[in-house]
């Protein structure tokens, strides 16, 4: 996951609607099944997929009134301690 993707998408969901990503997600991971897609190219759309869950989460937090600096930061502390773990 890269923080910087994370708060562009972020951003884009602020912009517009979260309808447009959780699309997207569902159309990523449907892509997913496809035979002959390649280990490199499933990494690639996996990390796609995990950062756009990562900005409706982040999204989610900012709506419940964190502010979306420290939402960011309390995402990537959860998600770096996940793999610590």
């Amino acid at each position: 996951m890269k923080l910087s993707v994370i708060k562009h998408l972020t951003q884009f969901i602020e912009d517009n609607d979260e309808d447009f990503v959780v699309e997207t997600i569902e159309t990523l991971e449907h892509l997913t099944e496809v035979p002959s897609l390649k280990d490199e190219e499933l990494d690639v759309i996996g990390e796609l997929i995990s950062n756009m869950y990562g900005a409706l989460e982040v999204h989610k937090m900012v709506k419940e009134g964190t502010p979306k600096k420290e939402a960011l930061n309390n995402f990537m502390s959860r998600v770096l301690g996940s793999i610590d773990k």
